[in-house]
């Protein structure tokens, strides 16, 4: 006897997509950056013109900080009074090509406002930013091993406990000169 053939349609990502984009206070500007899909993929999702690949679909699940699974029920899930993430669910950029990784700590309803981040920097790697808004500053605590901190044509050495307190309005790069990984606690302040 054969198993019976589904007829049932695949899930609508959309409407959760939108669902779970909103509660975070994202735009779709914001979901595409931190997500890596374009703009204009995120509103035919949305807007059920298009069905994401399994691949972007996971980039979305990590991207908003919820199982994959999640993302594809059309079910409302009661809100959590403890919501705990485990280390594969962590959003990460990861930077091989400069030696660096950095795990997304804060949750994504806070992207453009407050940002916090680990920053793990392989030794000789350095993450290099552009200038980000006016008036946003950065507070970085170094965790593990040492680094070093050019902003402008200042440049600072921030050892294992130290903390710098610096403009990101204007560009910086963080780099590891040891030998041996370096860590810290990064938080962006939006203003």
């Amino acid at each position: 006897m054969k198993p019976p053939v589904s007829t049932n349609s695949p899930p609508e990502v959309g409407a959760t997509l939108q669902r779970l984009r909103l509660a975070r206070g994202l735009t779709l500007e914001d979901l595409s950056r931190i997500a890596g899909v374009s703009k204009s993929m995120l509103s035919q999702i949305e807007r059920e013109k298009a069905n994401p690949t399994i691949a972007i679909t996971w980039r979305l699940a990590n991207a908003l900080g919820v199982p994959i699974g999640e993302l594809l029920s059309a079910e409302t899930r009661p809100v959590e009074t403890i919501r705990v993430l485990d280390a594969h669910e962590t959003p990460t950029l990861p930077g091989t090509h400069a030696g660096y990784v950095l795990r997304i700590l804060g949750p994504m309803d806070l992207a453009g406002k407050y940002e916090w981040y680990e920053l793990t920097l392989a030794p000789g790697g350095e993450l290099a930013s552009q200038a980000h808004d006016p008036g946003t500053s950065e507070h970085m605590t170094v965790l593990h091993g040492s680094m070093e901190l050019e902003v402008g044509s200042d440049k600072k050495k921030i050892k294992l406990g130290g903390t710098a307190r610096y403009p990101a309005d204007q560009n910086h790069v963080i780099r590891n000169a040891g030998k041996t990984e370096a860590r810290a606690l990064l938080v962006v302040v939006h203003r």
